[in-house]
């Protein structure tokens, strides 16, 4: 059976001040064929199916492009209920308007989803077993995305990202290095970094080509490999910043919740459906932060 991609015009984005929330308004300004709605849980709580019904209506919703998210990993181990809320139920909820209102859906998901325990990228075939409750949350959140089935709609898992916008790696090391001569950072954890710019360029580039009667896994990160190790390197070396990185292993930092040490994932589906280039994670992080001067 051939579905009809669904005329779309007006876009309700769900955690607009995030990164890749923040980087798709910024962005907005660009494709003006759609008519963007911009939300953050002060506007709409998400965990609340009646509130997402009702603004769906109101704003004759087309696109749902769901950037909100828990994602203070750490913490989750300890606020699992909200966790579970906010990646989970949420997402439950946001499928199942998308379902009955003939909604688009756009959902963003984790390299967490895996245990880390391979030696090859992950592929969206692979089957999930995250070790965390984060990872858990966002998995069960799939779960019932792909339950609900909304039509033409996507999951797309990425991971390590960074943005101008919010709190993330990149501004955590420039800013340890203005205190600090030398930092240890983990070296046995491999993956791959997303410039949320890229990714939210994506998304709004694919929107016409998506096309599926079930929802669709795919993944998407920047091109390469590399330790948060060889992050923090690089952030140094492209910034000139004085600051001596020095690797340790991941049981020399322990961390309230366990983390994957291999989850580079295999973006091969999303670049040959969508016929789309991924840059590489060194380009992607000069062009950040040429933007952040």
């Amino acid at each position: 059976m051939i579905i009809t991609p669904i005329i779309m015009n007006n876009i309700l984005v769900t955690g607009a001040k995030g990164q890749l929330g923040s980087e798709i308004e910024e962005l907005s300004s660009e494709y003006s064929q759609y008519n963007f709605t911009f939300t953050d849980s002060t506007t709409l709580n998400i965990t609340n199916k009646e509130a997402i019904k009702t603004i769906c209506i109101d704003n004759n919703i087309n696109v749902i492009i769901n950037c909100a998210a828990y994602t203070a990993v750490d913490k989750a181990e300890e606020e699992t209920d909200l966790c579970n809320a906010v990646n989970n139920t949420a997402t439950d909820y946001l499928s199942s308007v998308s379902k009955e209102l003939n909604i688009k859906l756009i959902h963003t998901s984790t390299d967490y989803v895996f245990n880390g325990v391979n030696h090859i990228a992950f592929k969206e075939s692979d089957i999930p077993n995250p070790i965390n409750v984060y990872g858990k949350t966002k998995w069960l959140g799939e779960q019932a995305m792909i339950e609900n089935n909304p039509s033409n709609s996507i999951i797309i898992r990425t991971s390590w990202v960074y943005s101008t916008y919010g709190n993330n790696f990149v501004k955590t090391m420039l800013k340890l290095a203005t205190t600090k001569d030398r930092l240890t950072i983990i070296a046995d954890q491999i993956g791959s970094p997303t410039y949320a710019y890229d990714l939210a360029k994506t998304i709004l580039d694919i929107l016409p080509k998506i096309n599926n009667k079930d929802v669709e896994v795919y993944h998407y990160a920047n091109e390469g490999i590399c330790t948060w190790y060889d992050f923090a390197f690089e952030i140094f070396s492209q910034t000139n910043t004085n600051c001596k990185v020095l690797p340790i292993q991941t049981k020399e930092y322990p961390t309230a919740a366990e983390r994957p040490l291999f989850s580079l994932m295999n973006k091969s589906k999303i670049k040959n459906t969508f016929d789309i280039e991924i840059p590489h994670w060194k380009i992607s992080l000069s062009n950040c932060l040429k933007k952040s001067k």
